[in-house]
């Protein structure tokens, strides 16, 4: 009779811990999904020449013909 409480209390334990396994898991996939909707929209935004030209001079310092760039340092 102890055998079979002792196998309970085991089974019980395994799945409490894929209980908690499982949600882990949920919650790593949500946080994967909204990663791929960031992702999908940079991959949209960088098929735009326009946008590849601004970001560039935004983060490069890249300029065009006659244009002056002026870096003003971040407030930290």
């Amino acid at each position: 009779m102890s055998t079979l409480g002792y196998n309970l209390l085991l089974n019980v334990s395994s799945i409490y811990k894929m209980k908690e396994q499982k949600k882990e898991l949920e919650d790593r996939i949500a946080s994967l999904k909204e990663e791929e909707k960031v992702l999908e929209s940079d991959i949209q935004k960088l098929e735009d020449p326009s946008y590849v030209a601004r970001y560039a001079r935004e983060k490069y310092l890249y300029s065009k013909d006659g244009e002056i760039i002026i870096r003003i340092p971040d407030d930290e």
